[in-house]
């Protein structure tokens, strides 16, 4: 049996820091291998890539979730208890709760709640002298995402609200001060939401019962008992913190608008290639650099010993531009997408495998469409100008955004604008 090639160094932190999509695959090129052993927070982590590594990390036999993400991931983005840290049947079974809410009718109700809202703000964007679309969106989806779930939202909280359901997914790997904002909008939005489960539960609040404020808090486990108001508040808010985390992919998608005038114009004149467009953003543009896991029990790959409780990360970013699987993958080709052999592996912006039995998120058909929503009404429906400014990311930023957000200036809706 091999031994696992090891990456230069006796811990790389600050290397994946200073370089969250770029440390695994570029480390894995210059080892010629598909992972390598190194040390992430001092603690021993197996870092892998491409498709054949994600069909490895899916496997129930021999990867878990519990205890696989770092504290600081779960004070922040993830809470504790939530579905991303069960296996086996117990996640199944909370699975089953969120792709409950992922009825083709439901979703579509969602984006054409988003799409009178992203009307609605456009009007007043015409008398902006600039329009920041990251601040923007993430304030729509807000909005939308507490509509559609049946959690109410007053209007003085809007701002509050989006504030922190930013700080769980743009902070959730800082450091410093950023990190510690974090865990305070997860404390505060945890003790929001469980207050909203209990007064679904009292009977003080009656959303619809296809809502998610519903659907949540009346879901009983596999020993029979409703989740604790903490853990339903968790699960709320993994239906409400990913759904707004979607302005990322929409900022991006609008990036790409720019930077792609001849996509522009095709999907102008024809919108049946939105989602081939936005599946392009999904798979070229990054979001988070890696998931992890730990080796449930020891196993062998590709003649490599999988130690008993080793943490490993995936690769998400390296995987969905592996030139083994796309052809020219650094380039921004959507028409790759229309005559696509779907393949659960190769392709993980939002996670690999089967939505219903593995950690892939049901929501992920939410992100295509409200991106279809948004970018059908950017090319269809208004016209703006994007000034000169920064449109570049930061080398470490996490999730990657033009440093400006995005600005807009000179909106116009057209007359065929909802």
């Amino acid at each position: 049996m091999s031994s696992i090639p090891s990456s230069k160094g006796f811990d790389s932190t600050l290397a994946l820091l200073r370089n969250p999509y770029g440390f695994i695959p570029d480390t894995c090129r210059d080892l010629d291998a598909d992972l390598f052993e190194t040390r992430i927070l001092l603690q021993k982590t197996i870092c892998m890539t491409g498709a054949a590594a994600a069909e490895v990390f899916y496997s129930e036999d021999g990867l878990v979730r519990a205890g696989s993400m770092p504290k600081r991931i779960q004070k922040t983005l993830l809470g504790e208890k939530g579905i991303q840290g069960l296996d086996g049947e117990a996640h199944r079974h909370r699975k089953r709760m969120f792709m409950s809410l992922m009825a083709t009718e439901r979703i579509e109700a969602l984006e054409n709640t988003t799409r009178d809202l992203l009307d609605r703000y456009a009007r007043d964007w015409q008398a902006a002298e600039k329009v920041v679309l990251y601040d923007e969106v993430r304030e729509i989806l807000t909005r939308a995402a507490c509509a559609w779930s049946g959690v109410p939202l007053p209007e003085a909280e809007v701002q509050t609200r989006t504030a922190q359901m930013t700080a769980l997914f743009q902070h959730a790997g800082a450091v410093g001060w950023k990190h510690w904002g974090a865990r305070l909008a997860r404390h505060r939005a945890e003790r929001w939401a469980a207050g909203i489960i209990e007064q679904v539960r009292d009977g003080s609040l009656q959303p619809g019962q296809e809502s998610a404020a519903h659907v949540v808090a009346m879901w009983r486990d596999l020993d029979g008992e409703p989740l604790t108001p903490r853990v339903a508040a968790v699960e709320l808010l993994n239906v409400l913190r990913p759904t707004v985390a979607v302005s990322v992919f929409i900022v991006q998608a609008a990036h790409a608008l720019h930077r792609q005038p001849t996509w522009r114009q095709r999907l102008k004149d024809d919108e049946r290639h939105l989602e081939s467009f936005v599946q392009e953003v999904r798979r070229l543009y990054p979001f988070f650099p890696a998931v992890a896991a730990r080796v449930k029990r020891d196993f062998e790959w590709r003649g490599y010993r999988f130690a008993e409780g080793r943490r490993v990360l995936l690769d998400l970013h390296g995987t969905n531009t592996d030139p083994r699987s796309w052809s020219a993958p650094d380039e921004f080709r959507p028409e790759r997408f229309q005559e696509w052999d779907e393949n659960p592996f190769d392709f993980i912006p939002q996670g690999g495998g089967d939505h219903l039995t593995n950690h892939r998120c049901p929501g992920e058909w939410i992100a295509i469409g409200l991106m279809k929503a948004f970018c059908g009404y950017f090319v269809s429906s208004i016209d703006y100008d994007v000034p000169d400014q920064e449109l570049e990311s930061g080398a470490g930023d996490v999730p990657p955004l033009p440093k400006t957000g995005f600005v807009m200036r000179g909106v116009k809706r057209r007359q065929q604008a909802r």
